[in-house]
This record gives C-alpha cells, sequence and structure tokens, in this order.
C-alpha cells in the first residue's frame, strides 16, 4: 500500500489508529442471540457448500462449463462466510472489539472480495443460460471450459484489483478523533467518513463501486432474461417455454435473494440508519451462501441425480465389501 501514499510526496504524513472499535447493533436487548444465529446459518452454509463443491468433483458428469461456475459459486460462498463469521463471532460473541488497524484492512479486503465476487458469478451463470437457451445448437462452441475459466478468472482480477485500490486509499486516511466503525466488520463506507483529511476519492470509489459492481451486473442478468422470455415467447409454444425458463428458476431465485438487499445498502449509502444496514449486510454476506446450494439441490436436476448415483455407488461398494468379507 506504500505505492498510494508515495505518489502523494515523502513529506506527508498519516495519522494511523492503533485500533478501530467495531460497534455492531446498537440500542437492541439480547442482540448476543442474533449472532448465534448467524452462526447457525454459517454452519449450514460450510455443510452445504462443502457437499456441493464434494459432488461437482467426485461426479464426472457435471465437468461442463455451467458447473465450473456454479463451483466457484460454492467456493467463494465458503470462503467469504469464513472469512466473516469467525472473526464475527470473536467480536461479539466474545467481547473483542477493539480490531488492530492492518488486521481490519485484511478484514475489509477479504469481506468484499466475496461480496463482490459473488455478483459476478451470478453474470456467468446467466451468460451461460443466455447461450443455452437462445443458442442452443453454438451452446458447446461459445461456453467451453476454456472460455468459462478464463472469464471467471477476469473476474476474480478485476475485483481483486478494484478492493485492492479502495483499501490502498483508506490507508492515505488520517484518524484523529472517533475510531467506532458504526457496522459489524470493517466497513469501507464507515472507516472513511471516520477520517479527519480529505476522503473525496474514497467517497468517489464509494459512489462508483456499487454501479460498476452491483448495478451493471445486476442490469446484465435482468436485460438477459428479458431476452430470454422474449425469444421464448416469439419461437416456441407456452409449454416448451415454461419447461426451458424452468432452467433458469433456480438462477433467478439467487439473484433475487443477493442483489435486493446489496443494492438497496449501497445504493441508500449515509442515507439508511446504521442498524439496517448492518442486519441489511450481514444477511446478505451470510443467507445467500446458505441458502445457494440448498437452492441448487432442490431446484436443478443435474444435481440432484449426481447425488442420487453417488449414494447408490456407495450403498453398492458397502454391500460388495461386506460380501468380500463373509
Amino acid at each position: 500500500m506504500n505505492l498510494f501514499n508515495s505518489a502523494l510526496g515523502d513529506n506527508i504524513t498519516f495519522v494511523r489508529p492503533a485500533y478501530f472499535i467495531i460497534s455492531g447493533l446498537s440500542g437492541i436487548q439480547e442482540i448476543k442471540y442474533y449472532y448465534v444465529f448467524l452462526c447457525f446459518v454459517y454452519i449450514v452454509s460450510v455443510l452445504g457448500n462443502t457437499a456441493v463443491m464434494a459432488v461437482i468433483y467426485l461426479d464426472h458428469n457435471l465437468r461442463t462449463p455451467k458447473y465450473i461456475a456454479v463451483l466457484n459459486l460454492a467456493f467463494v460462498d465458503l470462503f467469504g462466510s469464513s472469512a466473516l463469521m469467525p472473526k464475527l463471532l470473536d467480536i461479539f460473541l466474545f467481547n473483542h472489539r477493539n480490531v488492530p488497524y492492518n488486521d481490519c484492512l485484511t478484514f475489509l479486503f477479504f469481506c468484499y472480495t466475496c461480496l463482490c465476487m459473488q455478483s459476478f458469478n451470478l453474470v456467468a451463470l446467466s451468460y451461460d443460460r443466455l447461450i443455452a437457451i437462445i443458442h442452443p445448437l453454438h451452446y458447446q462452441v461459445k461456453v467451453t471450459h476454456r472460455f468459462m475459466l478464463s472469464l471467471i478468472a477476469s473476474f476474480w482480477v478485476f475485483v481483486i484489483i478494484a478492493v485492492l485500490i479502495a483499501v490502498g486509499l483508506l490507508t492515505r486516511l488520517s484518524f484523529c478523533k472517533s475510531l467506532v466503525i458504526n457496522s459489524y466488520f470493517c466497513d469501507h463506507g464507515q472507516i472513511y467518513r471516520l477520517a479527519c483529511n480529505d476522503h473525496f476519492p474514497n467517497y468517489i470509489i464509494s459512489c462508483l463501486y456499487p454501479v460498476l459492481i452491483f448495478w451493471l451486473p445486476f442490469l446484465f442478468i435482468l436485460l438477459s432474461y428479458l431476452y430470454i422470455g422474449c425469444t421464448l415467447a416469439k419461437v416456441a409454444t407456452v409449454q416448451e417455454g415454461l419447461k426451458a425458463f424452468k432452467t433458469c428458476i433456480a438462477h433467478l431465485s439467487l439473484v433475487a435473494i443477493y442483489f435486493i438487499p446489496v443494492l438497496i445498502t449501497f445504493t441508500l449509502m449515509e442515507k439508511i440508519h446504521p442498524n439496517a444496514r448492518i442486519i441489511n449486510l450481514s444477511l446478505t454476506s451470510i443467507f445467500p451462501p446458505m441458502l445457494n446450494p440448498i437452492i441448487y439441490v432442490l431446484q436443478t436436476q443435474e444435481i440432484k441425480q449426481s447425488v442420487k448415483r453417488l449414494l447408490k455407488i456407495r450403498g453398492k461398494s458397502k454391500i460388495i465389501k461386506k460380501l468380500t468379507i463373509t
């Protein structure tokens, strides 16, 4: 991060605190039960996403471009919730609210990287459905393993660079008054507002990033499904159209669960009450990772068939072992 500060000149010094204080939800009694509830959701999320990753890895029939994106989604959900929840529980259940400066920026980096990657994962899945339904004959040519891996890798590079820029700009801020972050983690918007020097570049980032990382992907997904709907209405019967659109239900569910609270939170910014922002962001960070594997298992036929196949194989192997022993 010295690159950001050296560009401003050698004579500029910044007042950096030893730690920040995470306030969490305020004015609510027995709030610890909410964090215990989040802990339960986290455990379900870990089990669900681990199971989805294991099924995709074990079943060679799922080694398709679509399930590369699904595997990455499960990894991001698992990684993101694991980056957030253990620290959150340490802060609020064990009352370790003082987070060292460098740890706080690292915490911010991992939380925002995973939160942003969820948006672009949904874009990849949306593009997959668009080509599969609109150009089914060209699907295997246009959506290859190499293309999907390149697309996801480019999203990772973009998100990591974007979050590093945001974190780097925070290092040029001086903090000489309050150190209390009105959030449940080291939140970018809440940190830069505590600065006592010019934070205009940080304000620009906080306005620009929601458009680039949340609104544009959301509009792409929305237009993709409008295009799919219009095309199906023209060329297919009602039954054929419904059958084709059923393949999109799982993805549309994920889009609604993720984007609605995120867009509300990052569009309203400081206009939203701190408690409402904390609840919105905490549920967005924890609930989609829990629901994604459940939705994919319940709504995706390939996953359900794969689980059945794996269970049958395991059952047969147990029977064979028993016969060989006897």
